[in-house]
């Protein structure tokens, strides 16, 4: 009728506000040693909403706290180099065309900044510019007179090229400038989807951010499945428990039982009833999750008994894995004969080399810049494990 208020559309995600609290409490904590303050890296496997707990979580909670956030996924173009894709961040903060900020930079006239009463165009930030990172986020500290929060998601892709390592040193020098006493402080959030990955931006002393604080994001529990039982639109309600354990099979991915969900209709069988929607949602659960498992594994069953060797070393080694040592080469023979024992490939460097090319090219497989290499999905190695292509 006219004169009625709209309906308000239900909140289509999960909120997980107390974590959001924790997390930017410690991000933004002003201790002198605060571990947070040289950066913190969360590490979770890609799907399990992360990034939606960064977007609709964290950023808020830091936001109320009085903190400026940018934010950048590395992941969104893999075609955009990651130096570029940071160097524009700030450049579009810089810009007023950052949505979140707008407002703030119209008040602060940004479209030139002053440094040391020094102008400059904010088309010259950048990496070798006349305008370093350092320089253009110290203006804007000074401008907006707040503490400024980097989040990068999909971290471990910066250092997979120069350009991205480069803007890395970058950020730790403004980090280390924007902390002191002169500004009002600058945090750098790191996320990554493979804990081997991103242990390699801070596990050397040759890294940016070498000791910076690494926290396992922690995965959705049983407080999301009551928010999916409540939220299904189902005619009858589905057992927590049992709907938890399906859940934890599945990697704690939500986009496996959302894929349930739809395919619950095209089951065949009798229409639902309480007594049997449970043993219904399970099917459609471990179909949903084995079509996943096996796009995967139709990409492992197509290598060469060599690449297939090198994968499964790799997956076995995980953080410890050095592609060219005499035991890794003794380690990829083994596997090798287990595969094929009439394989007569030679196991070395090489040919090691040239695996490992043939598993980047399909997506298996990572590396950074400098020569780390590891899993693509930490998720495939907890698959492999699982159908039994990891045993000794």
């Amino acid at each position: 009728m006219p004169g009625d208020p709209e309906p308000s559309m239900a909140d289509p995600f999960f909120h997980r506000p107390e974590l959001a609290t924790q997390l930017a409490e410690r991000i933004l904590s002003n201790a002198v040693l605060a571990p947070a303050r040289s950066g913190l890296f969360l590490a979770a496997p890609r799907r399990t909403g992360k990034s939606t707990f960064l977007r609709e979580d964290l950023i808020p909670a830091l936001e109320r706290r009085g903190a400026a956030v940018l934010y950048v996924d590395l992941w969104a173009d893999k075609t955009l180099d990651p130096g570029h894709a940071i160097v524009s961040l700030v450049r579009s903060a810089l810009g007023e065309q950052d949505g979140r900020m707008l407002q703030v930079f119209r008040k602060a006239g940004l479209s030139k900044v002053v440094v040391g009463g020094m102008s400059f165009d904010v088309g010259k930030v950048g990496l070798g510019t006349g305008v370093t990172l350092s320089a253009a986020l110290a203006a804007l500290s000074d401008r907006i007179e707040c503490p400024i929060v980097l989040i990068i998601d999909e971290a471990q892709h910066a250092v997979t090229t120069a350009g991205g390592n480069d803007a890395l040193f970058a950020l730790k020098a403004a980090r280390d400038e924007l902390n002191s006493s002169g500004h009002h402080g600058l945090r750098i959030v790191a996320t990554g989807s493979n804990r081997a990955k991103l242990s390699v931006l801070r596990s050397s002393k040759d890294q940016a951010f070498y000791k910076a604080l690494m926290q396992v994001f922690p995965p959705l529990g049983r407080d999301y499945i009551e928010w999916f039982v409540r939220n299904t639109g189902l005619p009858f309600p589905l057992d927590i428990d049992r709907t938890l354990e399906w859940f934890d099979r599945t990697g704690s991915r939500p986009e496996v039982l959302v894929q349930a969900l739809g395919d619950l209709d095209a089951l065949d069988g009798p229409p639902l009833t309480a007594a049997t929607i449970d043993a219904r949602f399970e099917t459609a659960v471990v179909g949903a999750t084995e079509e996943s498992d096996e796009a995967l594994l139709k990409i492992v069953r197509t290598l060469t008994p060599l690449q297939g060797a090198v994968l499964r070393v790799i997956a076995k080694q995980g953080e410890d894995y050095s592609p060219y040592t005499a035991a890794t080469l003794a380690a990829y023979a083994r596997e090798l004969h287990r595969l094929d024992a009439t394989a007569t490939v030679n196991v070395d460097v090489p040919n090691i080399q040239t695996a490992l090319e043939a598993l980047q090219a399909k997506s298996l497989v990572w590396r950074a810049a400098h020569g780390e290499y590891a899993l693509e999905e930490q998720s495939l190695a907890d698959l492999m494990q699982r159908r039994g292509l990891l045993q000794e």
